[in-house]
């Protein structure tokens, strides 16, 4: 299942990640999230890299990453409603 799935954005922070996750569960889009921290770091990677990324089937990440651009452009106050 997830053989086909790319790394379409790294998330800047946890909450940007449950913003874009709620909208992607709503609109049942397929996509996997996943965080970069780690307890025996104490989240040192999430300093360097960001929170995490997103990955999403090919066919879908045009669609997401202008999800994720609409949500940092109006920084989670305002969805784009989909087409």
């Amino acid at each position: 299942m997830t053989d086909h799935y790319k790394t379409v954005a790294t998330l800047d922070n946890h909450f940007e990640a449950q913003l874009l996750e709620s909208v992607l569960r709503e609109r049942e889009l397929p996509h996997l999230m996943r965080s970069y921290h780690d307890t025996a770091f104490d989240g040192l990677f999430q300093t360097q890299k960001g929170w995490g990324h997103v990955s999403v089937p090919q066919e879908y990440a045009d669609e997401i990453g202008r999800i994720l651009a609409d949500l940092r452009e109006s920084d989670g106050s305002v969805v784009v409603e989909p087409e």
